[in-house]
């Protein structure tokens, strides 16, 4: 039976961290792998005629090494950092050659020595890496493919439960969490610290750094700020603790007050009132991954509400006004919304960067709105939502008529609120304007275009006329010829004809 590759986890401190069962497969090994300065650590412990391989920049044929290397019957070991399956090469290697292939010997984690240097508790840590390439300096609005995108989304929403032990405990229950992570030579502290200054998030979190752990020169920094550490260089490789200065409250996630949004002067109102708001995010059916589009983002109240109900999603708005454009991204910054990525532009231009959406939001289409809803249409997953809002009957009736072209399945509601307004020692109320809420789903199957099956009040498709039928009265006012009795329309449980 061929034997299983080592898979080695090894510290700086070399021989002297490696137990004796570890040492002696380092020692009989034929072939080993490991990075240049690993492989140094442990050179007078290899046979006279072993074969090493430093894996560098060379990732990808490690597993081809070990694979040529079991067939031919030499006993191979791979070194890596600390814990392998922790952050480590033991993930990629498993997943490329079956975990069968693996015999994983870990040693002490960097992360945990860290935290024992400083004392913090790490059983309930939350553990992330940037150990990767380059990602660059973040850049305000930058998407999931930049390498500290994810490290952001933690930072930006990380907190503890109620009752939970991680941290500092609060007066209210709350508490304090401890993130762990691994850094590069790009990614380093201070590109990090950078980061939480350029986001506004420096004020919640504190900073810790150990360097070089185990080796002569090891330095652990145990508590800055992050605007100090923005500013400080650091010896490579390290480790980086941070927690938060206090206990975090939850954000309340939508039907912020209209108020709380910074609106275009002298022409406030350019914004989706709460009332129409609350609706129109729950017929998105938004989940905590959704991809969401935000069309015409306006003031942004929306797309950044959905952004907050979408903590493992994300928000890809677009809106052709300057100002408004402007006034959306001083609204990010304000709310703190890190999975919000702003476009100045005229839909659809930009649209086809974007990755597929799990729900569509149309606030504003500059005059493109059947173009825009039959693109959307095209591009919208599967079970996706497409909600569109209207407060003139000519939009309305731009929408309704793509909608049919594409054998769509749609529903309108129409909302007016009315809020309570003072008047002398008593309150009035005082009518928001009327919003058609439009939502519609990619249809089944494609009808004719001259007779489209209609829709009862919930969205349901209504039984298909024949063909004979003649076109009955659209409930946006177009004139219709009478359908035939052999075609009469149905009615609903109320009574009254159904649309």
């Amino acid at each position: 039976m061929t034997e299983p590759c080592r898979l080695i986890g090894v510290l700086d401190n070399g021989v002297e961290g490696l137990s004796a069962q570890a040492l002696r497969h380092v020692q009989e090994a034929d072939v080993v792998i490991g990075g240049q300065r690993t492989l140094a650590l442990f050179a007078a412990q290899l046979r006279p005629h072993a074969q090493t391989h430093d894996l560098g920049a060379r990732l990808t044929h490690v597993p081809g090494w070990i694979e040529q290397a079991r067939a031919a019957g030499h006993k191979t070991v791979v070194l890596a950092t600390g814990d392998p399956l922790c952050h480590g090469i033991g993930k990629y290697l498993s997943d490329k050659l079956g975990r069968d292939t693996l015999a994983v010997l870990p040693n002490v984690s960097t992360l945990q020595l860290a935290a024992a240097r400083l004392c913090l508790p790490w059983q309930d840590a939350a553990i992330y890496s940037v150990h990767s390439k380059d990602a660059g300096e973040w850049t305000p609005g930058a998407g999931p493919e930049h390498g500290l995108y994810a490290l952001l989304q933690a930072l930006s929403h990380h907190h503890s439960p109620m009752g939970s032990r991680r941290g500092t405990q609060a007066t209210d229950g709350l508490v304090a969490p401890l993130i762990g992570l691994f850094t590069s030579p790009e990614n380093t502290p201070a590109r990090v610290a950078r980061m939480l200054l350029t986001e506004g998030l420096d004020a919640h979190w504190r900073m810790a750094v150990v360097e070089k752990i185990l080796q002569a020169d090891e330095r652990v920094v145990p508590d800055l700020s992050i605007a100090q550490a923005a500013q400080q260089d650091f010896a490579d490789p390290n480790i980086v603790l941070l927690w938060r200065t206090a206990a975090h409250r939850p954000e309340v996630r939508f039907g912020l007050a209209d108020e709380s949004y910074l609106q275009r002067k002298p022409e406030k109102g350019l914004i989706t009132k709460r009332e129409v708001r609350a609706v129109s995010l729950a017929r998105l059916q938004l989940r905590a991954d959704s991809i969401v589009w935000d069309i015409g983002a306006g003031s942004g109240a929306v797309g950044l509400e959905a952004a907050r109900l979408c903590p493992d999603g994300h928000v890809y708005a677009v809106e052709k006004n300057v100002d408004d454009a402007a006034i959306a991204r001083k609204n990010r910054e304000r709310l703190h919304v890190t999975n919000y990525t702003l476009t100045h532009a005229k839909a659809p231009q930009g649209l086809e960067a974007w990755p597929d959406p799990d729900a569509i939001f149309i606030g504003g289409s500059g005059g493109e709105l059947q173009e825009l809803v039959r693109l959307c249409l095209q591009r919208l997953k599967p079970d996706g939502w497409l909600v569109m809002n209207f407060v003139t009957l000519e939009n309305q009736a731009d929408a309704l008529t793509a909608l049919k072209t594409c054998g769509a399945m749609w529903d309108v509601t129409q909302i007016q609120a009315a809020r309570s307004q003072p008047i002398l020692h008593m309150h009035r109320l005082a009518a928001e304007n009327p919003v058609w809420v439009v939502c519609a789903q990619k249809g089944a199957t494609r009808p004719s275009l001259a007779c489209a099956p209609r829709l009862d009040p919930i969205g349901e498709s209504a039984t298909r006329p024949s063909v004979a039928c003649a076109p009955r009265l659209d409930p946006i006012g177009e004139s219709a010829t009478r359908p035939s009795v052999a075609c009469a329309p149905r009615l609903d449980p109320t009574g009254e004809e159904a649309l």
